[in-house]
């Protein structure tokens, strides 16, 4: 293991303040996919290298608070941007039509009640675009849906 390398192994809870002394407080962005995986190498915003050793818990979330056995190094969770497709319908139920067969692919969404947003694929905009729906692309943090048997964390 590198000498310099900061292994994040606690949560904080988000109401307890951040205790003095602590070293350095980072930002530390990651896609949705990055999120789930508790352990690996990342890269803070600022550049520093970080070591994840998170028990497996329940998948990461912007706001977590995250630290090292010693409490000398802190870092705050965020939402990497990401490419993705938004997708738009002139009625609810194209929109619905649309949640459904991407849903059956398994493809992650992110559902708000007149879009949709999914990672960026050319197949499955293709796809879309064939069913005539409105697509646009954007950049911005992705939080889609964890799935039915996981509770319910979208805002």
């Amino acid at each position: 293991m590198d000498v310099g390398l900061t292994v994040l192994d606690h949560r904080l809870l988000s109401e307890e303040p951040w205790p003095n002394g602590s070293l350095a407080v980072m930002e530390l962005p990651l896609s949705a996919d990055q999120r789930t995986v508790l352990r690996g190498r990342r890269r803070t915003a600022c550049g520093r290298d970080v070591l994840l050793q998170l028990p497996r818990e329940r998948a990461l979330m912007p706001g977590d608070r995250l630290t090292d056995a010693h409490e000398q190094v802190h870092v705050l969770v965020t939402a990497a941007l990401e490419e993705l497709l938004r997708v738009e319908a002139a009625t609810p139920l194209a929109l619905l039509e649309a949640a459904y067969h991407l849903g059956n692919r398994h493809v992650a969404l992110e559902l708000h009640e007149d879009e949709l947003l999914l990672l960026n694929d050319s197949v499955l905009e293709t796809m879309l675009k064939g069913r005539g729906l409105k697509l646009t692309r954007c950049c911005r943090s992705f939080m889609p849906e964890g799935g039915a048997y996981i509770a319910h964390q979208h805002a």
